[in-house]
């Protein structure tokens, strides 16, 4: 295909398997979003992977996808699909740069010795925002992380004895499902809506020295009422699903805060399941607290989604359908105001 082309040199066997990924799944995915033809060809002293095709720029640019994906390969990370199309589009759009700034640094490794590192440009951005400041607000659709490298974040400054416990929050909202109707204890009925905090603590550490630090109270997982009263000192605080607390639960939280502790707020705001039209403690605080000192506040995007692609799709549909219905809305209330306007003027 085309008489322009480029070489990228790899020394490795296992960092070209990982580039091309499962029978070629991620060169297939470059060639469809550059047009350009990727062969690999072996050379003394390793592997050629050769990109050609009919225009300098695409061949350029899918070479540059292609160069990046191998600086994660020879980190011994997989090459998701997810990654080849998250890289391809900074790429296309001309923020190839902003690349060099993630990727490389590892939070903390999990039970099992994997690494857990930042995959998107946003997610980056989003822990070193965690690293310079007391209060981070992450705000944005599911799938992106938000909760996952919170918890990250406080198992690495609880390893690092910067904090001495961590303690993990959520309202405990009812989304369809009430809490009274279900079987067992009060713990029993809490335990459903903490599922995913215990998750994500359980890949970090492991079961075992997770029940530890439980026993030992270095780690709480509690509903965020159970927090009314308490100074929280030298603590990694997350409060996740915060769009499900009220504007009076949320100032109650943030006003927890002790010496030498953190929170991160956690939340999509396009997903409060507060009954009766209940305003969202999370958009209150985004507004209040959005230009103070050692507070930050981060936006994720549909981009920054880690999550299968199809989430990713789903978001962009569902935002899509609400800027519909909401111009809808703006038109029907266009035409009942000119309705009126003519009725008044014709008597």
């Amino acid at each position: 295909m085309g008489n322009e082309r480029k070489i990228v040199n790899v020394n490795s066997t296992d960092v070209v398997a990982r580039i091309f990924g499962n029978y070629d799944i991620n060169v297939r995915i470059i060639e469809q979003n550059f047009r350009v033809n990727i062969q690999n060809r072996p050379i003394e002293n390793g592997d050629a992977i050769v990109i050609s095709g009919d225009s300098s720029e695409s061949v350029s640019l899918a070479a540059e996808v292609v160069e990046y994906l191998k600086k994660i390969a020879e980190y011994n990370d997989a090459v998701s699909e997810q990654s080849v199309q998250y890289v391809s589009d900074m790429i296309k759009d001309g923020r190839g740069r902003e690349l060099s700034d993630f990727g490389d640094d590892c939070i903390c490794l999990t039970n099992r010795g994997k690494p857990i590192k930042a995959k998107t440009v946003g997610q980056k951005q989003y822990v070193d925002k965690i690293k310079k400041n007391t209060i981070v607000f992450g705000v944005g659709p599911a799938g992106t992380g938000k909760t996952f490298l919170a918890v990250a974040m406080a198992v690495k400054a609880l390893r690092d004895k910067q904090v001495s416990r961590i303690i993990l929050t959520r309202p405990a909202i009812e989304a369809g499902e009430k809490l009274g109707f279900l079987p067992g204890d009060l713990q029993s009925k809490i335990d459903p809506y903490l599922r995913p905090l215990y998750d994500a603590l359980y890949e970090m550490m492991g079961a075992e020295n997770y029940h530890r630090h439980l026993e030992k109270q270095t780690i709480e997982i509690a509903p965020l009422a159970y927090m009314r009263g308490r100074t929280l000192d030298d603590s990694f605080i997350i409060l996740d699903e915060a769009q499900n607390s009220t504007p009076e639960q949320m100032k109650m939280f943030l006003t927890r805060l002790g010496f030498n502790s953190k929170a991160i707020i956690t939340g999509d705001l396009t997903q409060t399941d507060l009954p009766g039209g209940q305003k969202s403690g999370l958009a209150a605080a985004v507004r209040i607290l959005n230009n103070i000192d050692d507070i930050a506040i981060h936006e994720f995007t549909d981009r920054d989604v880690v999550r299968h692609k199809l989430v990713q799709k789903i978001i962009l549909a569902y935002e899509k359908y609400d800027r519909e219905k909401a111009q809808r809305a703006a038109d029907n209330r266009s035409q009942k105001r000119y309705r009126y306007t003519n009725s008044k003027g014709n008597d």
